[in-house]
């Protein structure tokens, strides 16, 4: 079992296709995290390309790179950031689920 840190949600994972593609995708595999693969960073990409708008998989990139923007985000009394976070929630669930 390999777990990867999206933002501040742990995410199990094992494997689920290949070819890396997207803003998640990519910010995954240049993570250097132990558990980044192409299979597994593949399947989070595919996860996120169902439950995130375009603008938000960018957002949820830059969590790879600083994960106090994730801290930030997510205690923001932003309405809007606030709604993101909901839907970022969403798609960890997801993703934690679909890429085993």
């Amino acid at each position: 079992m390999r777990f990867l840190f999206l933002g501040m949600a742990l995410i199990v994972l094992n494997s689920c296709g290949a070819g890396v593609r997207g803003e998640l995708g990519k910010a995954c595999m240049a993570s250097g995290r132990s558990a980044a693969n192409p299979a597994l960073c593949s399947c989070v990409q595919r996860t996120a390309n169902l439950n995130l708008s375009g603008r938000d998989q960018k957002l949820a990139a830059t969590f790879f790179e600083d994960p106090q923007r994730a801290q930030d985000t997510r205690q923001s009394d932003n309405a809007g950031d606030e709604a993101f976070w909901l839907r970022y929630r969403a798609f960890t669930d997801t993703a934690q689920r679909q890429c085993r």
